[in-house]
């Protein structure tokens, strides 16, 4: 493939005004000091329902659809790269087919995305090899001008299965219920439901634990329905809206867990198999300062803590009667922390870290240990889901930046790995790229791990355009698993790095802790590091770096902007959290109340508030030369609203000396995430693409 030539300097930006937002000065007092927010009256919560244009006040409208109207002019000349970029993405796209384990009876489930098709095929494979359609989610979405669906499982008899979907846009999800048998889908909670491991099939089958949101789109209720339908029941309701709720059964189905949890605390109840409809069991009580996670092993529970200053955790078994401490099964281990367990009646299964990657560790009951990990630079392991307890394998998803999703089972028996399925793109090759995983310092003298993909065909010491990209907060690790996206941007000629910087979890409890609250600034300063060392390196050529994040990423990237705007060659914030001292001072907000460990409390705390004024991106956009900016929104979305990045790219063009267009791409149907389709996924990430390139300055991607 030949690389697309790229040109000294960036390409001009069409001359298009963009709009001129009203500047409303609101005085806001809080904890004896002033601020004013100019761009206070872009909020808009509407009494009741998900936000639409139309129901919009008209200033705010007219300016929003303003917006609209000046991102397609601005991105209009970008229109045939992106659609190279689409092309090549959809040229490769894998006619994918996820492979299951087999349930307890020989039952295998699957879906497929057959090659041209936007949605998933659902379907199951008996034991005799016989399969059976389930459903189209192209059907479902159908009339629909946003469809996403999550949380599909079976039921243990094998007769029900289950799914959450969101036609809105606004996360709040409908529940619902294919009879296998008779083939009816039957909506067992019409609205209001959470579907992010919020809800669950009863042990027997019989009834569906799930999770209502409330007004504020918190999670707050566990409901059992029966599954064939009759009244909900409340089981349990949670007063503090700084704990959010996740429901599961544990490993053997002995138990239906409801775990309460919060950045720095948590709590289990459990609903035991035999007595589904009994009260909720308390296991320990939630202390601040103090997390803790409940599974079951043949005759034991498993509990997964950081109690006692296990900060990278331990794994305790406790009797399930009495729920007293027997032994410590996995001691505490510093900078070898416990990701996840799996247990299976013959086998504990462990996912840790070491040296920040993943490693799984088998143990079995008699207490000897395999290790197994992968001679690679940087990969990702996730443990698959719907595993029987009793399987003799164990199922895991491998998967690296340069290499595709395969399927591995790992025997019981002898430790022997074979491949059960694999990713395949076409005309992709893994060999045609290069995984390196490089290290920068930080200015206090922190270590930041990197993973960058480039071509191999590109001389190690030639310069090319960078897209970095990082997260870095609520201790989600910035993994480094394959993006056919980020394949397609290397193929145009960039190269492509992960900043892992602190927030994260990468390297452990401390490196979350380490990019937090007061510490977040390092989180700013790491990416920033990064940028240099890559450039300094000659990985990255001068004046030609793109800064990408998402959500908190987004924060990341706009507060490394506001630091160093001259850095970049271009920034694109994806439904970034960017105004962070308002929305942290807003109790109403569905998260802030959770979220307050994370980032503190600017109602209470003058601390808090003091280091979130010097750290917001929108309260620090300051006179100087900012370089191009794309940020995207949904209307709908409750957990960053449009009003972020609005108020950010608003002010991005009062204050900016650049006259680099600030961009908002506002999409009025999504809410956080844009619709699950993969011509959505594509059509997005070819834009982003195309705003990237020319940013730098390059030409038609993929030569002519």
């Amino acid at each position: 493939m030949s690389l697309a030539p790229l040109s000294a300097s960036a390409a001009p930006w069409p001359e298009v005004s963009p709009p001129v937002a009203r500047r409303l000065d609101h005085e806001i007092r809080q904890l004896g000091r002033v601020r004013v927010d100019s761009y206070a009256w872009m909020k808009y919560i509407p009494p009741s329902g998900s936000r639409t244009l139309e129901s919009l006040p008209p200033p705010l409208r007219e300016h929003l659809e303003a917006e609209m109207a000046y991102a397609q002019d601005v991105l209009l000349p970008l229109k045939a790269d992106a659609e190279r970029f689409y092309e090549h993405m959809a040229q490769r796209a894998p006619e994918i087919s996820e492979p299951l384990p087999a349930s307890s009876k020989g039952w295998r489930y699957d879906f497929k995305l057959p090659a041209g098709r936007a949605h998933r095929i659902f379907s199951r494979v008996d034991p005799g090899g016989d399969t059976q359609l389930l459903f189209d989610e192209g059907a479902r979405a159908d009339g629909h001008a946003y469809y996403r669906a999550t949380d599909h499982q079976p039921s243990l008899d094998d007769r029900y299965f289950a799914w959450a979907e969101d036609v809105i846009g606004d996360d709040r999800h409908r529940i619902c219920v294919l009879d296998m048998t008779s083939g009816v889908v039957r909506t067992v909670v019409q609205a209001d439901a959470f579907g992010y491991g919020g809800f669950t099939f009863s042990p027997s089958s019989r009834y569906l634990f799930w999770i209502w949101r409330d007004a504020h789109s918190r999670p707050t209720r566990l409901y059992r329905s029966p599954v064939e339908g009759g009244v909900a029941v409340l089981v349990y309701e949670e007063h503090d809206p700084a704990i959010f709720m996740q429901v599961a059964r544990t490993a053997a189905n002995g138990f239906v867990a409801l775990t309460l949890a919060g950045p720095d605390t948590s709590e289990v109840h459990l609903i035991a198999a035999e007595a589904e409809t009994a009260p909720l069991r308390l296991v320990r009580p939630r202390r601040r300062g103090v997390r803790y996670e409940i599974n079951e092993w043949n005759d034991t529970l498993l509990m997964l803590t950081d109690a006692d200053d296990a900060t990278d955790r331990k794994l305790l078994d406790i009797d399930p009667a009495s729920f007293a401490v027997r032994r410590v099964r996995v001691p505490h281990r510093a900078n070898t922390p416990i990701v996840a367990i799996l247990p299976f009646a013959d086998m504990l299964v462990r996912l840790e870290r070491a040296d920040g990657l993943h490693r799984l560790v088998l143990m079995r009951p008699d207490g000897s240990e395999t290790f197994v990990g992968f001679d690679e630079p940087a990969y990702v392991i996730d443990l698959a889901p719907s595993q029987p307890y009793d399987a003799r394998r164990l199922r895991i998803v491998h998967q690296a930046p340069a290499s595709p999703p395969r399927w591995l089972d790992i025997d019981f028996a002898n430790g022997s790995c074979t491949v059960a399925g694999q990713e395949r793109l076409s005309g992709f090759d893994p060999g045609a790229y290069q995984v390196e995983r490089l290290h920068a310092t930080a200015p206090d003298g922190e270590t930041v791990p990197i993973t960058m993909l480039s071509r191999k065909d590109v001389r190690a010491d030639a310069p090319l355009p960078l897209l970095l990209t990082g997260y870095g907060a609520y201790g989600i690790a910035c993994e480094p698993r394959f993006s056919l996206a980020a394949t397609a941007l290397v193929d145009a000629g960039f190269r492509y790095a992960i900043a892992h910087v602190r927030g994260g979890s990468e390297k452990g409890r401390r490196w979350y802790q380490d990019g937090c609250r007061e510490k977040k600034r390092n989180s700013m300063t790491d990416f920033i590091a990064c940028a240099r060392y890559l450039q300094d390196s000659g990985y990255a050529a001068p004046g030609k770096i793109v800064a990408h994040g998402v959500s908190a990423g987004g924060l990341l990237v706009s507060g490394a902007m506001n630091i160093d705007p001259t850095l970049w060659a271009g920034v694109i914030a994806q439904v970034p959290f960017v105004d962070m001292l308002n929305t942290m001072s807003d109790a109403d907000h569905p998260l802030v109340p959770l979220l307050r460990p994370d980032w503190g409390d600017p109602l209470s705390d003058p601390h808090a508030y003091d280091h979130m004024a010097a750290l917001s991106p929108y309260e620090n956009v300051g006179r100087a030369a900012y370089p191009p900016v794309l940020c995207t929104a949904g209307l709908k979305d409750d957990r960053v609203p449009y009003w972020e990045p609005a108020k950010l790219v608003a002010n991005i063009r009062h204050h900016s000396t650049s006259g680099n267009p600030a961009v908002l791409r506002l999409n009025p149907d999504s809410g956080h995430q844009e619709s699950d389709d993969q011509n959505s996924e594509f059509a997005q990430a070819a834009l982003l693409w195309a705003f990237a390139l020319h940013c730098v300055g390059g030409q038609t991607p993929y030569g002519v």
